[in-house]
């Protein structure tokens, strides 16, 4: 009996083509490094210890041996320490707080001799187990009140924490998380409600320049949204037709109010029509609350003064709350701005780079915008311009669809776990690598705010190269373990 056991549990096996794709990318990665870093008039060779590639090489060979030893620890070991793991995290966190210096803006750095290490990148790996953990244990429901409390309070303490570092790339990366609680029960209309709030915040302030009224252009095209959006969720969870007519039905009847009253020379203010519109949708969803005792209506109601309380803040946000380099980078990459000199220039000459590669580059170290140094952060979080120029369409297509087989291999592996430990674990791998993708390479092309996180794996840097191996090789050592279920 023991014996079959044992021959179970060792018929897991490596996922060798996820295995191969990491060393693929690092060794890219490398090559890149050394093109971003490469100086015509100090040319090192890649394996100079003093020249970024040579520190990467080392790096890279630390994180083989890191790949190694995860391999060959227990699964039931990260499932059992965690928690260990979560608390030393936070601790480390709240000591680079107090004792990190400003390095490029931003106290993120724990600063040993000639050893640096950013705790943030660690705590990745340390919440996805956390989460897994909490999600694992018996009878666990997610939408439980308490388990809603503690399983935020995981994601936010952190987050909270690193913002305070001035690292609010990083923060927002612990946000993806939001896609494995998604996976694992959260209502769809929460995450809806979170890209809603995103539209509104980029419509308000994009449009906050021109007023109709009491409103902005971009208060009153929310506000015609959030009526549409209230009509869709009626629809959407309660079926009934007529309540949907009514709704759309009383905002057009406004609408037909105004053009009458303009049409006959009487002074209009739009601000003040959408606004009337608003409140009506709102009294006749409290008068559907009240009449029927139905929650939905009730909550589609707390949705639809949530928003618009939301869309009134996001100009003070904006404007009070945001630093002025931050409010300048949304500027920039909304199109209210130029600043080809300030915080649009690293964005700038970015496209620059990538354009002049044109079909198919310029060839290995035959870059002239990265050679020259035009791109700041061009071996670091713009690594992707390097690609860009060098590689030409071609090969940035290629890394992009590299990227995106890898990705979905990753979620097959998450799927097939046979505990809840290995998928939730999974789905935050899933999450944190295909955020860093996506903000990395949109923030390279102008179509994403520049928030400094790294392209894993090709991005230079100690702390990255660790922390994405670390997250990736626990995973692959659960996925090699799960047969033990």
């Amino acid at each position: 009996m023991y014996r079959g056991i044992n021959e179970i549990q060792e018929k897991g096996r490596v996922d060798w083509f996820t295995v191969s794709m990491y060393l693929l990318f690092i060794v890219l990665g490398w090559f890149n490094i050394y093109a971003a870093s490469f100086d015509l008039e100090n040319a090192v060779s890649m394996f100079d210890l003093s020249g970024r590639a040579g520190m990467q090489l080392l790096w890279m060979g630390t994180s083989l041996m890191l790949a190694f030893a995860l391999i060959k620890i227990d699964t039931s070991f990260y499932e059992t320490y965690a928690i260990v793991a979560y608390v030393v995290g936070i601790a480390l966190l709240v000591i680079t707080l107090i004792v990190a210096r400003e390095i490029n803006g931003s106290r993120s750095w724990l600063v040993i001799g000639e050893l640096r290490l950013q705790p943030a990148e660690f705590m990745k790996f340390i919440i996805a187990l956390m989460l897994a953990k909490i999600f694992n244990v018996y009878n666990f429901r997610l939408m439980e009140r308490k388990n809603l409390v503690i399983v935020s309070a995981l994601i936010l303490l952190p987050l909270i924490l690193v913002v305070l570092q001035s690292e609010t790339g990083t923060a927002l990366v612990y946000l993806s998380l939001i896609f494995v609680l998604y996976r694992e029960g959260l209502p769809g209309g929460i995450l809806f409600m979170g890209v809603a709030a995103i539209l509104y915040f980029v419509l308000a302030i994009r449009f906050s320049d021109v007023q109709l009224g009491m409103l902005s252009v971009g208060e009153f095209i929310t506000v015609i949204l959030i009526i549409v959006f209230a009509a869709a969720m009626v629809w959407n969870y309660v079926k009934r037709r007529e309540v949907v007519f009514m709704i759309i039905g009383l905002a057009l009847i406004v609408l037909a109010v105004g053009l009458v009253l303009h049409f006959l020379n009487i002074p209009v203010n739009p601000g003040l029509m959408a606004l009337v519109a608003l409140g009506l949708v709102a009294i006749y969803l409290g008068y559907l609350a009240l009449r029927f005792w139905k929650k939905i209506y009730l909550y589609i109601l707390l949705f639809v003064a949530g928003s618009f309380a939301f869309v009134e803040s996001s100009e003070y946000v904006f404007n009070e709350v945001l630093q002025p380099h931050q409010q300048m980078r949304i500027k920039v990459t909304l199109g209210m701005e130029q600043d080809l000199r300030g915080s649009g220039y690293h964005v700038g000459q970015s496209k620059i780079a990538i354009g002049s590669g044109g079909m198919f580059g310029k060839g290995f170290l035959n870059g002239t915008q990265t050679k020259l140094k035009y791109v700041p952060e061009q071996d670091t979080d713009f690594i992707f311009c390097t690609i860009g120029e060098e590689w030409g369409f071609v090969g940035s297509t290629l890394i992009l669809v590299l990227f995106a087989i890898f990705i979905l291999r990753l979620i097959t592996l998450a799927e097939r776990q046979t505990t809840t430990f290995g998928r939730v674990y999974g789905y935050g791998v899933v999450s944190i690598f295909l955020f860093h993708l996506l903000v990395n390479i949109g923030m390279v092309i102008g179509i994403m705010p520049v928030i400094g996180i790294p392209l894993p794996f090709f991005s230079y840097g100690g702390s990255s190269l660790w922390g994405f191996t670390i997250l990736l090789f626990i995973f692959l050592r659960i996925d090699k373990g799960r047969k033990r279920a």
